[in-house]
């Protein structure tokens, strides 16, 4: 079972390579591969032949996937990089929460 601690659309921070520091938005998620695409981040170019006359080819720029182990979640209420625990409701429903001191706050 390949679990990642990070879903679509949580705001994150790169925390090694050549984003690091960089805060971006999770577009999508591999949990097979453990790896994210952010947006704005770990940009690669890419070379694109043209397939029709009308099409034309060049470089290209796009995201490209990275570890999840390297970034790591912003909480919404603290704005700090936080590790992420689980917490069990009363009506059964799991939700995450920040582990920052003092902060506490379900995500």
């Amino acid at each position: 079972m390949n679990k990642v601690h990070v879903r679509t659309g949580d705001t994150v921070v790169v925390l090694s390579g050549k984003d690091k520091g960089k805060k971006g938005k999770v577009l999508q998620v591999s949990p097979k591969e453990r790896k994210v695409i952010i947006e704005g981040l770990n940009i690669a170019t890419k070379h694109v032949k043209p397939r029709n006359a009308q099409q034309q080819g060049g470089i290209v720029e796009a995201e490209a996937a990275m570890y999840a182990d390297k970034v790591q979640i912003i909480c919404p209420k603290c704005g700090k990089p936080t590790r992420i625990g689980h917490k069990i409701l009363e009506d059964g429903t799991k939700v995450r929460v920040c582990k920052n001191s003092g902060c506490g706050e379900e995500f």
